[in-house]
């Protein structure tokens, strides 16, 4: 693996991790949202990745890279954002007769959103962020070497 595959994989990383914190986010702010513009309480979203091979990422007549990809058993992978799922969890119900958005019961249902777990996820992809970013930040330091030998 070239140092620019190495670069492209961790900006993969930082891409699709950019794009889970972004659903994180939206699901703090509408953790407390009773009424969407579909109808109901708002549905937490969640990002779902894929391994995608880097086989694009392998120079062209380079049989090094394809003889140590296979027997490696399978090439470098990027990863990518494959859908954002609405999770399918129930909605929190809780008894507010005075609510604008309380049914005959006084019964409104809030989104299905934990504000810890939350937390635990935005914590999770910040460290993930982080390790992409000390990926790339490495490989532009062994180029940076490489070049130095050169002079």
């Amino acid at each position: 693996m070239d140092i620019f595959s190495a670069m492209s994989i961790s900006a993969s990383g930082l891409d699709a991790q950019r794009t889970r914190m972004n659903a994180i986010s939206s699901n703090l702010a509408n953790a407390q949202s009773t009424r969407t513009e579909e109808g109901g309480a708002y549905r937490r979203r969640d990002v779902v990745f894929t391994a995608q091979p880097a086989s694009n990422l392998q120079p062209a007549g380079a049989p090094f890279a394809a003889a140590l990809g296979s027997a490696m058993g399978r090439g470098v992978s990027e990863v990518r954002v494959s859908e954002i799922v609405e999770d399918d969890r129930p909605a929190r119900e809780v008894y507010s007769p005075g609510h604008p958005d309380a049914d005959e019961k006084g019964i409104v249902r809030y989104p299905n959103v934990s504000v810890i777990e939350e937390m635990v996820n935005m914590i999770a992809a910040t460290r993930s962020y982080e390790a992409n970013v000390t990926a790339m930040n490495a490989a532009k330091g062994m180029a940076l070497k490489a070049l130095e030998i050169g002079r």
